[in-house]
């Protein structure tokens, strides 16, 4: 099994970036939300259970989930949001599974939003690296990026794990506060130590 990094962070904090930058260094990315896409794109395997646990108006023209509909659902309601989680997380948890079992880099990093509220996640990585930044710094990207009402905004960063619990439960972190030049110098550092790591676990 390969050495795996558990990356994961609030919406906004920059999770993306720092993964694409360890990809271009040579590490494997498994992206959980690229997986969740993937699933739920037009004839995507998930299709079928997401319209057997919301129901077919959550199914847009062209075949795939309406993820702006269906994230305003289960944000507002939590039994919704358990029937979703029941349909998808099986399937991304086995699709994880196997492409880390067939990456051939050093190291694999594995993207995961909510590692840190899935004990069974947390299992499966030697290590959690979880990219920080302020409240208010990540409502601003979000916003920037998806262009979402703040109060969305609020109930989707008060869905996820507090900003001190996370912080506490890393084995590392990068603070993306600044721009992507720091952002890229704290993963080159990180890089080699996983090379360092990966190496000594074999």
């Amino acid at each position: 099994m390969p050495f795996v990094v558990g990356l994961t962070g609030g919406i906004g904090s920059g999770k993306s970036a720092a993964a694409e930058e360890f990809a271009r260094l040579g590490a494997a990315v498994v992206d959980t939300d690229a997986i969740a896409h993937e699933l739920t794109a037009p004839g995507g395997a998930a299709i079928d259970a997401v319209r057997r646990a919301l129901g077919d108006e959550y199914i847009d023209h062209t075949g795939a989930m309406d993820r702006a509909k269906v994230r305003a659902r289960v944000f507002s309601d939590p039994a919704a949001r358990a029937r979703l989680e029941a349909a998808l997380h099986p399937r991304i948890r086995a699709e994880s599974e196997r492409r880390i079992a067939a990456a051939s880099a050093p190291y694999v990093v594995h993207v995961v939003p909510l590692l840190l509220e899935s004990g069974e996640y947390r299992r499966r990585v030697a290590r959690v690296l979880v990219v920080d930044c302020a409240p208010q710094l990540q409502a601003a990207r979000v916003r920037r990026r998806s262009g979402l009402a703040d109060d969305e905004i609020q109930r989707i960063i008060a869905a996820q794990t507090p900003r001190a619990a996370r912080l506490a439960a890393a084995d590392d972190i990068i603070d993306n506060s600044g721009g992507i030049d720091a952002l890229h110098k704290q993963v080159a550092a990180l890089h080699a130590r996983y090379l360092e790591l990966a190496r000594a676990a074999q």
